[in-house]
């Protein structure tokens, strides 16, 4: 399961550490795409294909902009020597991503979130509205 947070920076090449907890879990090549909240998604090989099926199985006349948005900017990612990936421009450009950086485990999911942006989403979500949530799932 991909749990924590991990503060770390860009460089100048656009590459960033990908924390090894976080590599053990998603193996030697996984994929990142645009996600929800400003942030980027990073999902293993595996999920990304079952992500990938579950999309392309739906009609594209209702879930065209769904697809563009997925697919378009997905990046295939290997970690060098020193666990660092190359983060594409557009995925940079995306989540507002220039130096600090906010790395997080959502359980199935990495996220990777701009630290300014991270803090915000947090000083905004309330004890209530997660309550709110698990009283609805019943977790």
């Amino acid at each position: 399961m991909l749990i924590g947070s991990y503060q770390h920076n860009i460089d100048s090449k656009g590459r960033v550490i990908m924390p090894a907890k976080f590599r053990e879990e998603l193996g030697e090549v996984f994929y990142a795409t645009k996600g929800t909240d400003g942030s980027i998604t990073v999902l293993s090989t595996e999920a990304w294909e079952e992500l990938g099926k579950k999309i392309c199985s739906l009609p594209s006349a209702k879930t065209k902009d769904l697809k563009r948005f997925i697919f378009s900017s997905a990046a295939e990612l290997c970690p060098d020597k020193q666990g660092r990936i190359l983060l594409p421009p557009v995925l940079r450009n995306y989540a507002g991503l220039d130096k600090d950086v906010m790395i997080i485990g959502t359980g199935s999911r990495v996220e990777i979130w701009d630290l300014d942006r991270w803090n915000k989403y947090n000083e905004d979500i309330s004890e209530s509205q997660v309550l709110e949530i698990m009283d609805l799932y019943e977790i």
